[in-house]
């Protein structure tokens, strides 16, 4: 497995009336991350926030190109994001334990937290397809390029790693300095990873390895 030290290329926020962040996405072109009782998008830019949608939002959220999804404590809500309205609702797969969320070939991929474990979910009906075990917590949740990746965080430790989607098992780990969180984890598509910091209500963006 390679190792290696987390290189944070900038830090956005804290955003105003935004005391935590929890999931985060990229549309493309704006960075949205869950904050509680709100989902707020970013410019990051100008590193001022440009859209705000009254929505549950306390774990994790991803976009599939064109709708938003947030899990809400027990459920995943679909968004449109032109009008801030909830287009529909399916089960969370960890019933109140869910963490992170992604999406990626057609399907959601869903962290449960303490149970160390990512499901890949059925979009329409929230069906479980398959489950995958990893070995720490599970945080934020993110596709690029094939790899599967996934934040961790237990005490003050935390880190972003590379893992099997086959077997769960770690091929690379890119570590977070002492006392930086990561909640949320989405790739820009290219060489970025944007990580929710929670408490902190910073967003980081770290570089992602070639």
């Amino acid at each position: 497995m390679k190792r290696s030290a987390a290189e944070i290329l900038d830090e956005y926020g804290p955003f105003p009336g935004a005391e935590q962040v929890h999931g985060v996405t990229f549309d493309g072109r704006h960075v949205w991350f869950a904050a509680g009782d709100k989902l707020n998008a970013f410019d990051p830019d100008i590193r001022k926030t440009v859209r705000s949608i009254d929505v549950a939002a306390d774990a994790g959220t991803a976009f599939d190109g064109r709708h938003l999804f947030q899990i809400a404590e027990a459920r995943i809500q679909k968004i449109d994001p032109e009008t801030g309205k909830v287009l529909a609702t399916i089960p969370a797969p960890g019933n109140g334990g869910d963490s992170g969320l992604a999406w990626a070939e057609g399907a959601l991929w869903v962290g449960e937290y303490r149970e160390r474990k990512i499901h890949q979910i059925d979009p329409e009906t929230g069906t479980i397809l398959r489950t995958i075990e990893c070995s720490r917590f599970v945080t934020g949740v993110t596709w690029v390029d094939g790899e599967l990746w996934h934040g961790t965080w237990e005490g003050d430790e935390s880190d972003v790693r590379r893992i099997d989607p086959a077997t769960g098992k770690v091929l690379e780990t890119l570590e977070m300095p002492s006392g930086v969180g990561v909640s949320g984890l989405e790739s820009d598509g290219g060489d970025r990873f944007f990580c929710g910091g929670g408490n902190s209500g910073k967003v980081r963006a770290i570089r992602r390895p070639k």
